[in-house]
């Protein structure tokens, strides 16, 4: 009869699995909801022609002036005619000097009247796409057919996978450096646990995958929006010439010298360490193999620590830190802030894969990782107050900037792990108080283990001939997998483990979120950039809304002989600065009326502004312009205008309007 190993019950590691997985999929939805919090971070401060404006003669060119550096295009600006058609020549030219940066592209000659659109997109120096649009028109205001599309700069379908992508870099930079580092620093055996290398492998593979996509949603991310674009070749070369471009091939090659790092921590190193393990249970001190143990842990941990930090410093080199104020304290900075993130976060997924898989994890390599966390978070704290500073800027920011908020969210998740890091030392402690119990239950369990299978041996003997080789090694795997299945039944009995095991639970569960909200931040224009564009040239110049005209028909009386008709009013576009107002009035039977006098006054109650008034100047029967109509700010107008029909017989018509 064939004895069947005891199979080990997994209801205890499905239960967290399910709880990691649940907290994923809320994620998701945050993740995809915190996305669409990013905004431009780079404006458009002004333009020639401006927006709205009106100009007599064709322009020869068209000038845009933004808030920061960018990266622009052959096609990065694009002026349509009234019947969507481009005339512009599709070259830009770069007009920065100094610490003004402007572009600028030239249209073709002999431009009829009409309104013409701008559409313009960029990148800017912190990686992310900006885009915006206005109008100008030459001669007079048309109707026009030019249409650009309603969807954000990075926004979409690929802006969505762009970020999940970036998400998901970031949690193989966690799982590769943090696995790494909790092997070598806290528990040395763990080279050779199934479990935490195929953690750390996993790491590898998700940021060396996560960064090939990257590269390829490059092109439609800050560019045309559609996915097909991702294979176009041209696309990827112009992306390799990109500072970001370039931050993703360092990345790949730093991944390249992580692979062999991971080789030879679970191929060699992982042998020395069984090696060293095997002389000191002999009674020895492990003579060359702990030697040889200690020289490769130093080399390890040295080579481990370069590529960690380099691969860190291909987000800093590309990302927040390396645009604003002093970028050469903040890049530094930024990499020991990302190395302490995965080093603790990391490090904490390490500590539970070993407490829900491994048949047992030393408490010295428990109390070790605490240490190490508590470092971690030190320099976390650091850091990160060095980082809002330099991003938020003011208090305001911090409640009024979307980065601000989700900063706030930030500090209030790190609030909720640190206390379940308390906890997770307090078990730690109550480990070390029963660790003197446990060791002296360990032997007699692994004795009562060996007898079974001892029993179990006498029995095969005796109903077969002459055991082989091959029913040796059997037995030797049921006595393997029968002691394996008494430590842990012994670890699931200890309570302070469990207690342990539910509080690191949590902690990963709450730092998969703050590894989100952290991803949705470096996405996030900072507030200090918001509240600087915030101003009548910031961020409003950057996204125009679209022109919405004001019309008005309104009937008329004054009184006297002809004194009936009808007047109509349109105000282009409707906007604080420089608008055109046209002004029509009919007779009864809708034919063209020319009256003696037309007055019209603009008056902002709120601010105690006004009225300002327009006298529109006579240019046709019946038709009154004032091409020069000045609107000092949006809201909601008392409008009035007043018609005289004779010497004496006049009427003045009131509407309240909202402008801008």
């Amino acid at each position: 009869m064939t004895a069947t190993a005891p199979r080990i019950r997994q209801s205890r590691l499905i239960r967290p699995v399910r709880l990691l997985f649940v907290t994923a999929v809320l994620i998701a939805g945050l993740f995809g909801a915190l996305s669409g919090t990013a905004s431009a971070h780079a404006a458009l401060t002004g333009s020639d022609p401006k927006d709205g404006a009106v100009v007599e003669v064709a322009p020869k060119d068209i000038t845009l002036t933004f808030s920061e550096q960018i990266a622009m295009g052959d096609n990065s600006i694009r002026v349509l005619d009234p019947s969507s058609k481009r005339v512009d020549v599709a070259k830009t030219r770069d007009l920065s000097d100094g610490g003004t940066v402007r572009y600028a592209v030239d249209l073709k000659p002999g431009l009829p009247d009409g309104t013409y659109t701008v559409a313009w997109q960029a990148v800017s120096t912190d990686s992310h796409p900006v885009s915006g649009a206005f109008t100008f028109s030459v001669g007079a205001p048309s109707k026009t057919t030019a249409t650009v599309s309603g969807q954000e700069a990075g926004g979409g379908l690929v802006g969505t996978l762009y970020d999940t992508v970036r998400y998901l870099s970031y949690g193989g930079f966690v799982l590769l450096v943090g696995g790494a580092a909790f092997v070598l620093a806290c528990w040395q055996r763990g080279a050779a646990v199934r479990p935490l290398q195929r953690l750390v492998v996993g790491g590898w593979v998700t940021l060396t995958a996560a960064t090939l996509v990257l590269l390829l949603l490059r092109t439609p991310y800050t560019g045309s929006g559609k996915l097909g674009d991702a294979f176009d070749l041209g696309g990827l070369t112009d992306v390799l010439d990109t500072k970001t471009g370039a931050a993703l091939v360092s990345r790949l090659l730093l991944l390249g010298a992580a692979a062999l790092f991971i080789a030879v921590l679970f191929g060699a190193y992982a042998k020395r360490v069984t090696e060293a393990e095997a002389g000191t249970e002999a009674g020895t001190d492990g003579g060359d193999a702990g030697k040889a143990k200690a020289d490769l842990t130093f080399g390890l941990s040295l080579g481990g620590a370069v590529v960690a930090a380099g691969i860190a410093g291909t987000w800093a080199l590309s990302e927040h830190a390396s645009t604003g104020i002093q970028t050469g304290l903040a890049m530094p900075l930024d990499v020991l802030h990302l190395l302490a993130v995965a080093t603790w976060l990391g490090g904490l997924v390490s500590l539970l894969i070993a407490l829900y898989r491994t048949p047992g994890i030393e408490r010295a390599a428990v109390r070790r990782f605490s240490r190490i966390a508590f470092a971690s978070v030190v320099v976390l704290a650091a850091t990160g107050l060095y980082q809002s500073w330099r991003q938020v800027g003011s208090w305001s920011a911090l409640t009024d900037t979307s980065y601000g908020q989700l900063l706030l969210v930030k500090v209030g998740l790190i609030a909720v792990l640190l206390c379940a890091a308390w906890f997770s030392r307090r078990w730690t402690g109550l480990l070390g108080e029963r660790a003197t119990t446990d060791t002296e239950a360990e032997p007699e369990a692994e004795s009562e283990v060996a007898s079974e299978a001892e029993a179990g041996d006498s029995g095969e003997a005796k109903e077969g001939d002459e055991p082989d080789s091959e029913r040796a090694a059997q037995l030797a795997r049921q006595r393997t997998a029968l002691a394996t299945a008494r430590k842990k039944r012994t670890r699931d009995a200890d309570p302070e483990r469990s207690g342990l095991r539910r509080s690191v639970l949590t902690e990963a569960c709450v730092a998969l979120v703050v590894l989100a909200v952290t991803t949705a931040l470096t996405g996030t224009e900072p507030g200090r950039t918001q509240e600087k564009e915030a101003g009548p040239s910031g961020s409003q110049a950057a996204a125009p809304a679209p022109a919405r005209p004001v019309s008005l028909t309104e009937p008329f009386d004054t009184g006297g002989a002809n004194g009936k008709g009808t007047l109509r009013l349109t105000l282009d576009p409707a906007r604080s600065g420089t608008n055109l107002m046209h002004i029509w009035i009919d007779s009864p039977a809708g034919k063209p009326m020319d009256v003696p006098e037309v007055k019209v006054a603009y008056t902002l109650k709120s601010q105690q502004i006004g009225p300002l008034p327009v006298v529109p100047e006579h240019l046709a029967p019946g038709h009154w312009s004032a091409s020069d109509v000045q609107i000092p700010m949006p809201g909601d107008w008392h409008l009035q205008v007043t018609v005289r029909t004779s010497d004496i017989d006049q009427t003045t018509i009131e509407k309240n309007v909202k402008i801008g």
